[in-house]
């Protein structure tokens, strides 16, 4: 199987058509002007000329803004300058991130005609409740119209959700995960929500009308999110913002994030949190009191496994007084740990 490289080009705030009370995507993308095609064909040309894998499929992600909801004209310029590329065969796809709302027959049509491949909607939460709490401007019930045209049209469907809105319980984003489960989407994306500068949450958080997830609550939500979706065989292609120069620690003097669940890898410290699970589960099954474990795992997992600062390794020691050996095996399969118990409690006693 090939490997796909994905070229970003951001379209912030084009074609959306309210201000939800957690957004500014300005400040969210890092882009602060509208995209022409001369940015799109720069864009392309640069990643072209970096791509180590020539011989890698390439897909042109248009991200940040609602893509369907532009300007009519400007669309089909931004389209037809990828559509270029693809016909050229330096690009192989298009995937477009847009609202529920702005989906029917016609744009579907037209995106078809692009060679248009995933379409990703903001969906957020299910709970209307919620959504109208944060002025997202759309209903549950235009997801699913949405999602079901989408996925009748032959496109591969994507979600994005996000935990920690106002007003949002984990109750609310495990019942969010389930509704879009049921919507047969391939790929999921997650993103805690942070409070921005320049957002109505932020005057909400300076109110002390909402209460961010701390990083900790975050970590968690998303963990039994993973659990859910891994069992859907859902694909989850991001957890956490992308970092850049204005979305980075709040402590740094450009940074846009006033508060909120920000880690520079948060996805990390989700993956890490289930490995730690996963190895305790494991520990747990042995009907004796452990004293060492060998862990093997693929070097490209070696740092979930560990932890951040090595927080698993850590944990172990202190909560269960249980010593790690780790092993690094190239032949280890990606995303599975073997532990084996090499020394018990009893066996440590009898060597003293």
């Amino acid at each position: 199987m090939k490997n796909q490289y994905i070229i970003p080009i951001f379209v912030p705030h084009l074609g959306c058509p309210n201000d939800c009370t957690f957004c500014n995507q300005h400040k969210i993308s890092g882009e602060e002007k509208n995209t022409t095609k001369e940015d799109v064909k720069k864009i392309i040309e640069y990643y072209l000329e970096n791509f180590k894998d020539k011989n890698s499929k390439v897909e042109v992600a248009f991200f940040g803004g609602s893509f369907t909801g532009i300007d009519p004209e400007l669309q089909e310029e931004l389209l037809s300058t990828v559509y270029e590329y693809i016909k050229k065969k330096k690009v192989n796809s298009i995937r477009i991130s847009t609202r529920p709302d702005y989906i029917n027959k016609e744009v579907l049509k037209k995106l078809k005609k692009y060679k248009v491949k995933t379409i990703e909607l903001g969906v957020q939460s299910t709970n209307d409740y919620i959504l109208e709490r944060c002025k997202r401007g759309h209903k549950f019930s235009d997801v699913k119209k949405a999602s079901k045209m989408i996925r009748w049209y032959g496109f591969k469907l994507g979600h994005q959700m996000m935990v920690g809105l106002p007003e949002s319980t984990e109750l609310d984003e495990l019942n969010t995960a389930k509704d879009l489960a049921k919507l047969k989407p391939k790929m999921i994306r997650i993103y805690p929500v942070l409070v921005i500068k320049g957002t109505e949450l932020e005057k909400e958080y300076n109110q002390g009308r909402y209460e961010p997830l701390t990083v900790e609550q975050a970590v968690e939500r998303c963990k039994e999110l993973c659990y859910f979706f891994g069992k859907k065989k859902i694909d989850i292609i991001r957890i956490g913002l992308q970092n850049t120069e204005t979305i980075s620690d709040p402590t740094k003097e450009k940074s846009e994030v006033v508060a909120g669940p920000y880690h520079d890898t948060f996805r990390s410290l989700v993956e890490s949190s289930i490995y730690y699970d996963t190895i305790l589960k494991k520990i747990k099954k042995i009907n004796a009191k452990v004293k060492e474990v060998e862990i093997r795992v693929n070097p490209r997992n070696t740092s979930n496994v560990v932890g951040y600062k090595r927080e698993n390794i850590s944990k172990l020691k202190e909560l269960y007084d249980v010593d790690v050996v780790l092993k690094v095996d190239e032949k280890c399969p990606i995303e599975k740990i073997d532990v084996k118990v090499t020394k018990k409690y009893q066996d440590f006693l009898d060597d003293e």
